[in-house]
């Protein structure tokens, strides 16, 4: 059963890092471009970050750029978002989802997703 789980979110200060990781069974993470999401309350889920599995090349919301990275790793089938200087507004749960297809920063795009880790920044 193809599965994608989340982990590492947390309570963070103001100007701190976390690293999420989303490890993927079931299926092999190398034929779909994968991304992050956040939603917070109250809001639409949004696009973050994605990267395409076989070439490498990222793509970043505007806010995130610089602060932000996106990876993955081939032996783990599992990504990975690095996360530093962490604000407030970076505050929601972050889920993490597979495309068939080139990176997109749609939601309907994506076929698959995680059940979401909570990220909290404080201020």
């Amino acid at each position: 059963q193809a599965r994608l789980v989340e982990s590492g979110g947390g309570l963070v200060e103001l100007g701190g890092s976390l690293t999420l990781s989303c490890v993927a069974s079931g299926f092999r993470l190398e034929y779909y471009a994968v991304a992050w999401f956040r939603q917070a309350p109250g809001k639409e889920r949004e696009f973050v970050a994605a990267i395409s599995w076989s070439s490498g090349n990222t793509y970043y919301e505007e806010s995130v750029k610089g602060r932000f990275t996106i990876s993955r790793d081939y032996a783990k089938n599992t990504m990975f978002l690095q996360m530093n200087n962490l604000k407030p507004e970076d505050t929601a749960v972050y889920y993490c989802a597979v495309a068939f297809g080139p990176p997109a920063t749609m939601t309907g795009d994506y076929e698959s997703w995680g059940q979401g880790t909570q990220v909290t920044v404080s201020s």
